[in-house]
């Protein structure tokens, strides 16, 4: 396979992926995570306690919560929180966030705790979810550290099942490709988002046909396209986590 990016990547080829750990000095996890150019900063903060409906039950709560700065895209937009209510695609990738997380945790090795994960997008260029997905996990990951070495968390505990990250593919020319940068995205026949566990296990796979519909053939390679990528995340995180 062979098409002409605008960077120049080979079509199952990541953008720089990097990882920028305890980037706030408060927080029990936090890291700036960049997929080329763009930046999110995933923060975890643990608290002891859960929401009413999950008290008693010995189970612990993973949620998210995704906004983007006023000027993380060409032009400036309005906070939501000005505006007094939040957009739809905010509490959609809230949301989703929030799943991918949960996916691969073990809420009653958790105890009842919980871990609210911030994801700030600082400056957009597509992928913005699966970037936030991506660095949440690695933010979660110290924040449970911190909360076994704090004495909330049995030290014995294994919260963590395995590992979670999420990468965007698409259809560009016809041909499938890996990680879109902005401009792909809004030139992509097809675009999809792809969530993946350490062992390959798909959490959730969201794709839309913006133009011409894809077949079966199509979607078999992107989802494979996909699991590759996050197989590639899911070392990256691992040796930014050591």
């Amino acid at each position: 396979m062979s098409i002409q990016r605008i960077d120049g990547r080979k079509f199952d080829q990541l953008r720089p992926v990097k990882f920028t750990r305890n980037w706030l000095n408060k927080a029990e996890g936090s890291v700036l995570v960049e997929f080329g150019n763009t930046k999110v900063l995933c923060v975890a903060s643990f608290s002891a306690g859960v929401p009413k409906w999950l008290t008693g039950k010995g189970k612990g709560w993973v949620t998210s919560e995704y906004a983007m700065l006023p000027r993380a895209t060409h032009t400036r937009s309005d906070r939501e929180s000005v505006k007094g209510k939040l957009g739809g695609r905010t509490q959609e990738i809230s949301r989703l966030i929030g799943r991918s997380l949960r996916g691969i945790i073990d809420t009653q090795a958790l105890g009842e705790n919980t871990i609210v994960l911030d994801c700030d997008v600082l400056q957009a260029d597509g992928g913005t979810r699966t970037a936030a997905i991506t660095g949440a996990y690695v933010a979660l990951a110290d924040a449970i550290t911190w909360a076994k070495q704090a004495g909330f968390v049995a030290k014995s505990a294994a919260p963590i099942l395995q590992s979670v990250s999420a990468i965007s593919v698409g259809i560009l020319n016809g041909q499938p490709v890996l990680d879109l940068c902005y401009e792909e995205d809004v030139a992509a026949e097809t675009d999809m988002n792809i969530v993946c566990t350490a062992d390959g296990n798909f959490i959730e796979v969201q794709g839309t046909a913006e133009g011409k519909p894809f077949d079966r053939k199509l979607l078999d390679q992107l989802l494979d396209l996909g699991a590759n990528g996050c197989a590639q995340l899911c070392k990256l995180q691992t040796q930014a986590l050591q």
